[in-house]
């Protein structure tokens, strides 16, 4: 299956950060979103993700995020700036729970130790971890989880270089395997085959007159009506 966008536009705190935006990810697809700070790249994944509103069409094959939210969203993971880890769990829990949650092999979770290099750190409070070793751990649940499509954001912040190249090469393997890909990153992340998205190229033409409803979803009547009551 593929991940099909069409027409799509967001905004945030009343503008609009690109119109017209689409794209079309195919199983084992690389995409790297680039562009300047503030051209929407987390707002574009947050909206992948069904997180963010937005207006045009987001689906996985025939299951259309907004037609069926639910089952879109069974079939990928996304990661955000945060490492999403509960500092009280071990690093070894932190990781069985993500695996329980999403019903994640024996064998995902084994891997997804080894990939990381998380073993020697498995026993330690997540809280005590390093920027970097928590990084690793919260890039970790994309191997447990064991779902098609991954949305990340900047997820090499943190990483030295060998756990970059780590990374480079789990994002890879998935990519071999029929998954999709699509992060947001300022620098090259050192996977081969994929491609570059540039959202300053969708970017939307500033209103003149003051805030529009159409730049806004949260703005419109219509959207309050089918999304909030």
């Amino acid at each position: 299956m593929s991940l099909i966008v069409e027409n799509l536009s967001c905004a945030r705190g009343g503008r609009t950060l690109f119109t017209g935006l689409s794209l079309r990810a195919d199983p084992g697809a690389f995409i790297a979103l680039r562009g300047p700070n503030g051209a929407g790249k987390s707002t574009l994944l947050r909206a992948l993700a069904g997180l963010s509103p937005s207006r045009g069409s987001i689906r996985w094959g025939e299951t259309s995020l907004a037609e069926d939210a639910d089952a879109y969203q069974e079939k990928l993971l996304y990661a955000g700036h945060l490492d999403a880890v509960k500092p009280a769990l071990t690093v070894d829990e932190n990781l069985s729970f993500w695996a329980e949650l999403h019903d994640g092999s024996a064998e995902a979770l084994e891997s997804a130790m080894a990939r990381f290099r998380l073993k020697a750190l498995a026993s330690i409070p997540a809280g005590q971890c390093s920027a970097g070793q928590k990084r690793r751990l919260g890039l970790a649940r994309l191997v447990v989880t064991e779902r098609p499509v991954w949305l990340l954001d900047e997820p090499t912040v943190s990483l030295d270089a060998e756990s970059a190249r780590d990374f480079a090469g789990t994002v890879s393997a998935h990519c071999a395997a029929g998954g999709v890909v699509i992060a947001a990153t300022h620098i090259e992340l050192g996977v081969e085959g994929g491609r570059e998205l540039w959202l300053d190229r969708f970017a939307a033409v500033p209103a003149k007159d003051g805030l529009e409803a159409a730049d806004d979803p949260f703005l419109d009547p219509a959207f309050e009506r089918e999304n909030i009551t």
